[in-house]
């Protein structure tokens, strides 16, 4: 059996603002059983070559909005909702993102649903390349 694809090859890269490298991006799917809302998504941690990010550098942007992870533990309109199966986007603050070349990426979800007496935490890594 094939292993499920977390994030998508495709989605990783640095991000520009007004000619200014400001940090960078990746997309992965949420690793829950279900779509979700945003509000029990209590933190996306990010580690890119042994760097922690930090968490108030750290943003998702689904259904064409971004939240910071403060901000989604309060959103609870059901049109922004993490479905089974979609891509998210990740962005990280980090001035000058990511050189170019092979990096390798360490992040965990912690999904918190009312009706489970644990939460999940999922660990998602893969390597990837910044062109």
């Amino acid at each position: 059996m094939a292993a499920r694809q977390i994030f998508n090859p495709d989605g990783f890269k640095n991000i520009e603002e007004n000619g200014k490298i400001t940090g960078y991006q990746f997309q992965f799917k949420a690793q829950y059983y279900r779509g979700i809302t945003l509000s029990i998504v209590h933190d996306i941690s990010v580690n890119v070559d042994g760097e922690d990010a930090a968490r108030e550098d750290i943003s998702l942007t689904v259904n064409g909005e971004t939240f910071t992870l403060d901000q989604m533990l309060t959103v609870v309109d059901s049109d922004y909702r993490w479905e089974f199966g979609e891509y998210a986007t990740v962005t990280v603050k980090k001035e000058g993102g990511l050189v170019a070349g092979k990096h390798h990426i360490k992040s965990v979800q912690l999904i918190v649903p009312s009706y489970m007496p644990f939460p999940v935490k999922a660990n998602c890594e893969t390597d990837f390349v910044i062109e």
